[in-house]
């Protein structure tokens, strides 16, 4: 015979309260996991080690409601509305030239060190300025040759928020 507390706990009597409080819940959840708190799924190697293929995540949508991205700082780039996003690091901001030398990076000439990168790679890209109203960003996994990423300029309001 099972205890009556739980069977009121996973049977419980259909009420009106009850159902008031289920509506409740689907709504608050909906609203919370479909516009606030995006569940995210990460396919790809681009951000490991910080980040593994399979692994999960959420995207916090007010983390830039107030301010902007600051340089390190992990955000998911909306490419295609909300089903489809890019993890990346933002490396650099609006003004600033960004380069690569033998795989490091350069931000106005000064070489940046980046602790999170763990597979240094061998990559050249020429100095460019980052555009008003832009950021720069790019994966981790730097031991990939740069054919495989997706990296570059990225508006400010293609940023659908940060990590949690």
């Amino acid at each position: 015979m099972i205890p009556d507390t739980f069977r009121k706990f996973f049977f419980p009597s259909i009420t009106k309260r009850y159902l008031v409080r289920l509506i409740l819940v689907a709504l608050g959840s909906y609203f919370l996991f479909g516009y606030l708190l995006i569940p995210l799924s990460i396919q790809g190697k681009s951000m490991e080690p910080s980040y593994h293929d399979g692994s999960f995540t959420f995207c916090w949508r007010l983390r830039y409601a107030f301010s902007s991205p600051v340089r390190f700082d992990v955000v998911t780039v909306r490419f295609s509305g909300t089903k489809v996003m890019l993890l990346k690091r933002v490396v650099g901001l609006q003004g600033e030239t960004i380069e690569f030398r033998k795989g490091r990076l350069y931000v106005n000439g000064s070489m940046v060190e980046e602790p999170y990168v763990r597979y240094q790679s061998d990559w050249v890209l020429e100095p460019r300025k980052v555009s008003p109203g832009h950021v720069y960003v790019v994966g981790d996994n730097r031991g990939t040759s740069m054919d495989r990423h997706q990296f570059g300029e990225v508006n400010l309001n293609r940023i659908a928020g940060g990590v949690l």
